[in-house]
């Protein structure tokens, strides 16, 4: 098999892309820029792209990470202002949800112990077939 050495391979650059060749330097940006860089955005109100665009920062992202990172917190962050009917609206349902949990957890219990007697009482009765026994059972009413 035959390989056309004109196409460079994945992992080989041809003698013209490595004379051409230009590598990018990694920029590093000092803690004191980026602090400087985020405290502009918090203090005068600009956005993260103006910035990038004023000091030449590449990187779409590069700007808000620094605000995750070095921000105070009053941008990026969702802030939830409650009044006082909200927040007792919110802790009655949570006691409501409390109940009604404890009354499903009363309401499982009681149903296990109603299987339990009745397939005791069936087994003392001699009767084999429990569910036949709760199908006519349930047709009868109690008095």
């Amino acid at each position: 098999m035959e390989f056309n050495s004109a196409v460079p391979s994945w992992n080989r650059l041809t003698p013209e892309m490595q004379t051409n060749r230009v590598i990018k330097p990694a920029i590093r940006y000092s803690e004191a820029f980026k602090l400087q860089v985020v405290s502009e955005l918090e203090r005068e109100g600009l956005t993260a792209a103006t910035l990038t665009r004023k000091y030449g920062v590449r990187g779409h992202g590069t700007v808000i990470g620094w605000v995750r990172k070095y921000g105070n917190g009053s941008r990026g962050k969702v802030i939830r202002v409650e009044t006082p009917q909200e927040i007792n609206e919110l802790k009655k349902l949570k006691e409501r949800v409390k109940r009604l949990e404890t009354a499903l957890a009363d309401a499982n219990i009681e149903l296990a112990l109603e299987r339990a007697y009745t397939k005791i009482a069936c087994q003392r009765a001699g009767i084999e077939d429990v569910e036949e026994f709760k199908k006519k059972s349930a047709g009868t009413q109690r008095t």
